[in-house]
């Protein structure tokens, strides 16, 4: 039986403009991951990840680096709520900025 995983990630740092929204989106397709990444008007990114539990963490944890050109500074895990649920799709889209 394959255990489910659904969580919420903020990732700060220098996220933007060096292309996370586009990574993390292939990465999650790869890793056959449900849910979506956007900017925030903070600067941060936002993420929802969902499906088999290892996967959803290998993806949380390879967060915490990003791409290159990205500085990850912080990263904050935590269980998604109903609310996070409203923007998951399987094709895993980059929302709007939020």
């Amino acid at each position: 039986m394959i255990e489910m995983l659904v969580i919420h990630l903020r990732i700060e740092g220098k996220v933007q403009g060096v292309g996370f929204r586009n990574w993390t989106a292939r990465e999650a397709r790869r890793r056959g991951l449900s849910g979506f990444v956007r900017n925030r008007s903070d600067g941060s990114v936002e993420a929802v990840f969902s499906g088999d539990a290892d996967a959803v963490s290998a993806l949380a944890e390879a967060c915490g680096r990003g791409p290159i050109g990205a500085r990850v500074e912080r990263v904050d895990v935590r269980p998604a709520c109903e609310e996070d649920l409203a923007g998951v799709a399987a094709s895993f889209p980059i929302l709007p900025t939020g």
